[in-house]
């Protein structure tokens, strides 16, 4: 399963995170209404598993990132107040 970008915004995420869980959706239902034989069975569960796997996997990047976002830190920022910076005296 790719990864989303994490220069994406959090609203892009989402859609993509959105997206991709319906068209897992629609995967998985498409293989539960086929009419497959016994030898087709065996082949179909193991794709049905790896549906169900990515979906989880979405579901759970969906809900990490809606539990714990990240946050948005300006490129500027340095992480130092320039209040508490110690100032040298000139003289």
């Amino acid at each position: 399963m790719c990864s989303v970008p994490t220069e994406v915004p959090a609203g892009g995420r989402a859609r993509w995170l959105h997206e991709l869980s319906v068209a897992l959706n629609g995967a998985r239902d498409v293989l539960q209404r086929l009419q497959l034989t016994d030898c087709q069975r065996v082949e179909a569960s193991e794709l049905f598993l790896r549906i169900e796997a990515a979906r989880l996997e979405g579901e759970s990047l969906r809900l990490s990132r809606s539990v714990t976002p990240r946050e948005e830190i300006h490129p500027d920022w340095t992480g130092f107040d320039p209040w508490l910076i110690p100032r040298w005296n000139a003289g």
